[in-house]
C-alpha cells in the first residue's frame, strides 16, 4: 500500500455513498410530488449523529454509518396511516418504488454521457471490430485483418465484444465460420480457437473493439442509454452460461464492497490510455456501479424495490391487496438473507486482501 491508497479509498467511498443518497433522493421527490409524507431523510445509517434541519415536516439528519443513506416514508409499511405509503393508492407506490433505481440508472446516463465528451467519440457498442491480430496467432492463419467486422460467428448474429468471446470460449479446438465486413465486401471464413488459450493471447490472438463517430451531446446521451440495455444483455448472458454450466460463480467474479474498493484503486493507479483524463476512468468505473445499484433493486426479491413492484402489481391489475403482515413478514425474511449474503461476500474479499 503506497501513500495514495487512502486517499483513493476515500475517494471511492465517498463516490458510494453519493450514489445511494442520490438512489434515496428518487424515493424523497416522488414521494413528495405524490403528496406522500416522508418522515426523515438520513445521510448515513442510525444511530443519528446529528438533526440537520426539517424542512416540509421531513427530518433530515445525519447519521454514524456513513455508507449511503435511507428515506424513512410516512407509513411505508402500514395501510391505515393516512397520508402514508401503505394507504396510498397503488400506482402511487409503484411510482415512489421505482424512483429510486430510476434515480440511478439516469445517474449511469449522464456519467457515461461525460465519459464519451472527454474521450470526443462515441464506440459502436453493437458492432464488434479487431483492433489487433497477433502475428502466428489462430486468427492471422485464418486469414483475419484489423479492422475487420464480426458480423457472424457460428451462424450467430454478433452484437457485442462479450457475445463473440463466448462464441469463441464454447468451441476451443473446433473450427467454425466466422462472417466478416472488409471494405464494404462480406467475407466468410474459417478459424479454430486454441484449444488451450494462453495467457497472453487468448484463444484467437485477437483485441476486440468497437467502431466510433464523433461525439455530440444528443449522440452521447443516446449512448449513455445504451449502456443500459448492453449491461442488462451482458448480465443476461452471464446469468444463461450459469444455468447452462458454461461458467462458475468463480468466473463470473462476485464481489462485494471490499473487492470494489480494491478494484477502484488498482484501476486509479493505473495509467490512463494516452490522451484520456484520469478521470474518465473514475466516471466510467461509477457509471456501471451507479448502473448496476438501478438494475439491482429492480430485481424480483422481496425487501429490494422490484420485490415490492412484484407485491404491487397484483393490486394494481385485480384490485385486491397483499395482505401488508404477508408482506412486511416476506421482505423482513428476504432482508435478513440478504443481509447475510453481502457479509459473505464481503468477508469472502477481505479474505482474499489478506491472502494476497
Amino acid at each position: 500500500m503506497n501513500w495514495l491508497t487512502p486517499t483513493l479509498i476515500g475517494e471511492f467511498v465517498l463516490g458510494l455513498i453519493l450514489l445511494i443518497i442520490l438512489h434515496e433522493l428518487g424515493h424523497f421527490l416522488a414521494a413528495r410530488l405524490l403528496k406522500i409524507g416522508v418522515d426523515e431523510f438520513g445521510i448515513g445509517f442510525p444511530p443519528r449523529l446529528a438533526r440537520l434541519f426539517t424542512w416540509g415536516g421531513t427530518v433530515f439528519s445525519l447519521n454514524w454509518i456513513p455508507l449511503g443513506g435511507f428515506v424513512r416514508v410516512k407509513g411505508e409499511n402500514d395501510p391505515d396511516v393516512e397520508g402514508g405509503l401503505g394507504a396510498a393508492k397503488p400506482w402511487k407506490r409503484l411510482l415512489v418504488y421505482v424512483a429510486g433505481p430510476t434515480a440511478n440508472l439516469l445517474t449511469a446516463v449522464v456519467l457515461f454521457t461525460l465519459v464519451f465528451g472527454q474521450l470526443g467519440v462515441i464506440p459502436d457498442m453493437r458492432t464488434v471490430r479487431l483492433d489487433f491480430i497477433e502475428e502466428g496467432s489462430p486468427a492471422a492463419l485464418a486469414g483475419l485483418l484489423v479492422n475487420d467486422i464480426i458480423r457472424q460467428a457460428n451462424g450467430e448474429p454478433i452484437r457485442s465484444t462479450d457475445q463473440l468471446r463466448n462464441v469463441i470460449y464454447s468451441n476451443l479446438g473446433k473450427t467454425f465460420e466466422l462472417t466478416i465486413e472488409r471494405d464494404g465486401q462480406t467475407v466468410t471464413l474459417e478459424v479454430t480457437p486454441r484449444e488451450n488459450p494462453t495467457p497472453d493471447q487468448g484463444a484467437l490472438g485477437v483485441i476486440m473493439g468497437n467502431p466510433t463517430r464523433p461525439f455530440t451531446l444528443g449522440s452521447g446521451l443516446m449512448a449513455g442509454f445504451n449502456q443500459i440495455s448492453a449491461y442488462v444483455n451482458a448480465l443476461g448472458d452471464v446469468v444463461g452460461r450459469l444455468v447452462s454450466r458454461q461458467a462458475t460463480a468463480e468466473d463470473v467474479g462476485l464481489v462485494g464492497i471490499v473487492g470494489m474498493g480494491e478494484f477502484y484503486v488498482e484501476l486509479r493507479q493505473a495509467e490512463p490510455a494516452p490522451g484520456v483524463p484520469r478521470s474518465t476512468n473514475s466516471l466510467a468505473f461509477f457509471a456501471t456501479i451507479s448502473l448496476s445499484l438501478g438494475l439491482l433493486n429492480l430485481l424480483p426479491i422481496p425487501a429490494l424495490d422490484g420485490g415490492r413492484i412484484l407485491l404491487t402489481l397484483p393490486e394494481l391489475i385485480t384490485g385486491r391487496r397483499v395482505p401488508p403482515q404477508f408482506e412486511n413478514l416476506l421482505n423482513g425474511a428476504s432482508f435478513v438473507i440478504l443481509l447475510l449474503l453481502l457479509i459473505y461476500i464481503n468477508l469472502r474479499d477481505v479474505f482474499n486482501v489478506i491472502t494476497k
